[in-house]
């Protein structure tokens, strides 16, 4: 059996069903020692991969998830104030001198996801979530740590990475990264799943579901992203969705369309999703695929 049809059997048996681009994507990751760079819209399953890799190789998940105005000491370290001043307080009259190597030494810095990431014994998973959140200057920031591997800290020093971490950053393409970015990192686009791979999410996921409900919740979700919705549900909706079915002990949606119809909160988030999707248009789309 071949490394990219490993990992997916793998991934597969801890609930993540990976097609064959991002499989090859994930051996070559751990071939090529690169981060992985995933781009696609909210709600594909994009963060779920990290979260899988930590799974599939038993090792911490680190996540350092993106902002507006996110910079350095929220991504790397700090150094803990108030300790620093306590510690201060208690020194005072000592040697100047020794009372700062004192209070800038490790016991008062304050790991960060970077930071931490770098410095454990076992290689972690590091998730850089939503990358395109972030300004251009902490993407360039992040790439100077990213080919380095090292961190400098002008009160102890560089700090050297005691392993390299698996790394993946997903973006929700809201802003273009840059090309150094994209040079430093492998790629993969992931799109929402097509018909058997959502079913086979469903499946793996809820043990309970029909087959046969399965692949028709499958068809319906395929149905409504077609509509125009102000937001698009995503896989962890259909899960939900899938969830309630089984729940309320429906097999087939044909059964109890008022149920599918009052369920669908579950997958329209809006007010004005859930007015475009009336009951018409819901009993018209569960005929289509019934």
């Amino acid at each position: 059996m071949d490394q990219k049809q490993d990992i997916a059997d793998r991934l597969a048996a801890i609930g993540y069903i990976a097609d064959g681009e991002l499989a090859t994507a994930l051996v070559l990751m751990d071939m090529l020692k690169r981060p992985l760079l995933v781009e696609g819209p909210a709600g594909v399953g994009k963060t779920e991969i990290a979260k899988a890799l930590a799974a599939l190789h038993g090792t911490e998940l680190i996540r350092l998830q993106c902002y507006e105005g996110l910079d350095r000491s929220d991504a790397l370290y700090e150094w803990n104030y108030q300790r620093q001043l306590l510690a201060i307080t208690a020194r005072e009259g000592q040697d100047a001198a020794a009372t700062e190597a004192h209070v800038f030494s490790e016991d008062y810095l304050m790991e960060r996801p970077l930071l931490a990431a770098i410095r454990r014994p076992i290689a972690p998973v590091l998730l850089i979530d939503e990358i395109d959140r972030a300004d251009e200057e902490f993407e360039a920031f992040l790439l100077e740590v990213l080919s380095d591997f090292q961190v400098s800290i002008p009160e102890l020093g560089t700090i050297k990475a005691v392993t390299i971490p698996r790394v993946v950053l997903t973006s929700n393409d809201t802003r273009e990264l840059s090309d150094a970015l994209r040079r430093r990192c492998l790629y993969h686009a992931l799109d929402f799943p097509d018909v058997d791979r959502e079913a086979r999410i469903l499946l793996t996921r809820l043990p309970g579901i029909d087959t046969t409900l399965a692949l028709q919740i499958a068809r319906l979700m395929e149905q409504l992203r077609r509509q125009e919705l102000s937001k698009v549900p995503g896989i962890a909706e259909t899960l939900d969705w899938a969830a309630a079915m089984v729940g309320l002990k429906i097999s087939r949606l044909e059964e109890d369309r008022t149920a599918v119809y009052e369920t669908l909160s579950c997958v329209l988030k809006t007010r004005e999703d859930r007015a475009r999707i009336s009951r018409e248009v819901a009993d018209r789309l569960i005929g289509k695929v019934a």
